[in-house]
């Protein structure tokens, strides 16, 4: 798919060119954590997953959803920040065998870069701290409107389960 009309071509300027993945801890009776892959271009979830434990499964597993929901079939990167699913083997061995480019930041930089627009620039390093200012979004969202609002929850099912209605 072209770049839309008066937009440069690169990353994230067309379908399936640029994701970024984040991960939220989700306070329950017993802990829970919610990953999220979302398609840059459209600004949209393209892949989720809630888990009981920050385990790197449960990230894979919102990264299989993205893929069998979107089927990638060009250049894609995948960009997270360093946290210890991301960076993991099996992360990053996967992202291999689906043809995925990573891209890491630093440590926190979702966080420092919150507030971050781009308008226009060509610099690398602007467009991924809009991407993570991105996923930074999409969580903040994601908490005010389902976690905040409905909570509090006693279950990571009931989390799941909301977030389907809330992502759907």
């Amino acid at each position: 798919m072209p770049a839309r009309q008066g937009e440069p071509e690169g990353p994230g300027t067309a379908l399936n060119t640029f994701w970024v993945s984040g991960v939220t801890y989700v306070s329950t009776w017993l802990g829970g954590y919610v990953a999220f892959v979302i398609d840059s271009f459209v600004n949209r979830i393209v892949g989720w997953r809630a888990s009981r434990s920050p385990q790197t499964q449960f990230v894979l597993d919102a990264l299989e959803q993205a893929l069998y929901e979107r089927r990638p079939d060009g250049d894609l990167i995948h960009h997270s920040d360093r946290c210890s699913q991301y960076v993991s083997i099996r992360y990053t061995e996967r992202l291999a065998e689906a043809g995925i480019e990573p891209s890491v930041g630093s440590v926190g930089d979702s966080y420092e870069f919150k507030l971050v627009r781009v308008c226009g620039s060509n610099d690398p390093g602007d467009h991924l701290k809009a991407q993570n200012a991105l996923a930074e979004t999409i969580i903040g969202l994601f908490k005010a409107e389902v976690i905040h609002r409905l909570g509090p929850w006693k279950t990571v099912d009931a989390v799941e389960w909301e977030t389907l209605k809330w992502v759907d």
